[in-house]
Formats: C-alpha cells, structure tokens, sequence
C-alpha cells in the first residue's frame, strides 16, 4: 500500500475500534462513496452506477453469476488461462444448468483463436468468461477483440481484471463486457479484502427476476483506504518498457525459463529454474531484500499442468519501480543461484524442465492451430466444429497448512463435460 493508504486504513480501523463500526459506514455512506464511485467510474469507463463493492473480485463472481439462468441447450466459453476460483464457479453453474463448458483453443504461439471464436460464436453460447490477465503468467488477453466479436450475440461477457486494472487501461465501456470484477489490493495498491464488480444494465435485466444476493460489502476503513488508494492511482505513471527489462533479466539468466505465452506480455514476469525449486528461489531472494511471489500450477489448472509447470516464481514492476529496482533483482538471482551451484554435488544429473511454450507435446489446453478450427488436446465433440468439453478437476481433500486446491485433470472420453 501507498503511505496514504495505510495511514487512511490504520486511522479509521482505530477509529472503528474506539467508537464501533456505525460511525465509519455512515462517512463512507455520506463522504467516501461519492468520491469513490467517481473514481472506480473514471478508472474503468463505466457510469458511477453500475458499480458494486465487495470482499474481492472472486466473491463477486461467485455471488452473480451463480444466478445465471442457463439451460441445458447452453454453452459456456471460457479459456486455458482461467483462474481456479472462477473455473470452479463455473463447473458448479454448469452441473447445475447441465449445460456445457467448453474451453477457447490457443494459438500456437499461445494468443486465444480468435478466428475461431468468430467462426463458432452462436446464440447458444451463454456466457463468456475470460481472464484480462491471468495469476499464472503475464499473458494480456485481447479483451476488447473478443467484445466485438461478442457484440452481435445474446451471450453475457464476464471479465476478471483483478490482475490488469491498476497496470493495464481498463474500459468496461470499449471491451463490451457486462461483469467486470476486479481486486482493491494488487496493482491498484489499496488494503486487501475488498474489491468491486462493475454490473452492466443488460446483466441486472437478466438476474432481476431471479433475485440477487447482496454482495458482502467490505468494512469501512478499507473502502475509506481504497478511495485513497486511487486518488493516487489517478495520478500514476504507467511501468511503460520497464517490464521488457524485466524479462530481459531472467531471460539473461543461466537456467531460468520464462513462462510467457503470447504475443502481449503485461508487467508480471513468471519463471522457474532447471535447478532451483521456486519456494526456495522466493525465500532466499527475499533475504536479499526482493520480494517475489509463487505461484503454482493448481491456480491455472487448465493450462500450467499441462505444460509441466508445478510451481514458478512471479515477479512484476508498477509506475514506482525503476531500472536500479530490476538491476536489484537481477544481482539478488544471480547471487542466489551462484550459492546453489557453489553447494551442488557435481554428480549429481539435475533433469532441466521442458520448454513452456504456447503449443508443446502433452498440453492441456494448447491446440493446433488449422484454420478457424483448431485441434484441440482435448477430445473433439460431436459433430465437430464445437469448443473443446473439458470436465473441470474436482478438488482433492486438502492437506494441512497448504494454502491452495489440489486438482487433478481428466476429460471424459467421449468429450463430454
């Protein structure tokens, strides 16, 4: 968080604790609100209206979408790079409207087919759900193509931009969607735990004569610091090629190996190394003052497994970062991964990890490209021409003190979800 977040978040927490939770909402009701609807509106292209607060962006997905009323007759898209909260919400929707859910074939270079989704977009497809960027690598999805090609049809598009707003332009009105979720903390640099979800009027009309649950509203003091949070975004000056330096860093690296599919890379760098495992490559970079994050393969579950990824270091650069913080980080590695090399037995055969590339042997949800209809790893459906089924893995029981899903793939031999 910026200074001025965290001095608004610790004052009116204490404030909270000294007078109780009614004073804080009622600022935030008569004070807070207007400013910050004003900002989250000028921010994402949206009317101040349409946009709702909750406890994070995967709560608000889990909340709405759920009330969708789909069918059996129904399709829903969505892509290799969504993230497990919503791809569970989504195997959850589809077992209960018995519809389909079927994933959006990859380039070869990694890129969603487009031209495929132009050629097999029908009125049966519900719901469209793509990630603007994913958790599991720095991939930038070209949201506003896919709105267009969306627009014609009946179908709702929903966009996760818990990892693109803050870094990337965010326009609900130029990508067409009609949910839009996304994350206070993150790139936008405001207190965890609360988020917001931008409802076009189309999606209301569908869930109105349904009913919806009221999303659960954060607490005050964090949407007094989010307000504060994008007085200062506002004025932020976007990483521009500074990400590139970054890549450029770990691409200079003996055994590290980018993780970034696509022609569009955002600010987040994801890699491993062929002989340090990414749990100890965080810590000891952290002990050398460079905060790095890890993410693991169950996050992705549709297309980092494949591509036998288990778990990678994440790195990223914001508006506040400089050549001398990447310079930082290049050194931090390079030394970390000298003190490896000075302690490694030299018999010992380290086996390096297999290439991630957008279209490798094995991948899950990697096709190859043959015109506007893409071979699929997964089984084709019947009649051809369809999106590929998938059977979303169904969590295993968690083991103690891991702090993400263990999934395990498996689509059904005749294609079907």
């Amino acid at each position: 968080m910026t200074v001025a977040t965290r001095a608004e978040l610790t004052e009116w927490t204490r404030h909270e604790d000294r007078h109780g939770p009614h004073e804080v909402d009622e600022h935030v009701h008569h004070v807070v609100r207007r400013e910050l609807d004003a900002r989250l509106a000028a921010l994402l292209g949206t009317p101040a209206g349409d946009t709702v607060l909750s406890t994070g962006a995967a709560d608000a997905f889990a909340t709405l979408v759920p009330r969708l009323p789909l069918g059996p007759g129904d399709r829903i898209w969505t892509t290799p790079y969504e993230g497990v909260a919503n791809l569970t919400v989504l195997s959850a929707l589809r077992d209960r409207a018995r519809c389909r859910l079927e994933v959006v074939p990859l380039r070869p270079d990694g890129d969603l087919d487009l031209e495929w989704m132009a050629a097999h977009i029908d009125d049966d497809v519900a719901l469209v759900s793509v990630a603007h960027v994913p958790a599991g690598c720095g991939i930038v999805a070209p949201v506003e193509d896919i709105g267009r090609i969306l627009a014609p049809y009946r179908c709702l598009y929903a966009v996760d931009a818990s990892y693109a707003v803050g870094q990337l332009p965010v326009d609900a009105g130029r990508i067409g969607c009609q949910l839009l979720t996304g994350d206070g903390w993150r790139f936008l640099r405001g207190p965890e735990s609360v988020g917001f979800a931008c409802v076009a009027p189309e999606l209301r009309q569908v869930l109105a004569p349904y009913g919806t649950a009221p999303l659960v509203p954060p607490e005050g003091a964090r949407v007094v610091a989010l307000n504060a949070a994008l007085a200062e975004q506002e004025e932020a000056v976007p990483a521009g090629d500074l990400a590139a330096v970054l890549r450029a860093a770990v691409e200079e690296t003996p055994g590290a190996e980018l993780i970034a599919p696509g022609r569009v890379q955002s600010g987040i760098v994801t890699f491993r190394h062929a002989e340090v495992p990414a749990g100890p490559l965080r810590r000891e970079l952290a002990a050398r003052g460079v905060t790095a994050g890890k993410t693991v393969a169950q996050e992705t579950p549709l297309y980092l497994p494949g591509h036998g990824v288990t778990a990678a270091v994440r790195v990223s650069v914001h508006h506040d970062n400089s050549t001398e913080d990447v310079a930082r980080f290049a050194e931090a590695l390079r030394d970390v991964l000298a003190g490896h090399r000075h302690h490694t037995v030299p018999t010992a055969v380290r086996a390096a990890p297999a290439p991630v590339t957008a279209a490798g042997a094995g991948a899950v949800a990697a096709p190859v490209a043959a015109g506007p209809r893409a071979v699929s790893a997964f089984p084709a459906a019947e009649g051809g021409g369809a999106a590929p089924a998938v059977r979303v893995p169904r969590p295993r029981r968690r083991a103690a003190g891991r702090r993400h899903l263990a999934l395990v793939s498996g689509p059904a031999s005749d294609g079907t979800a």
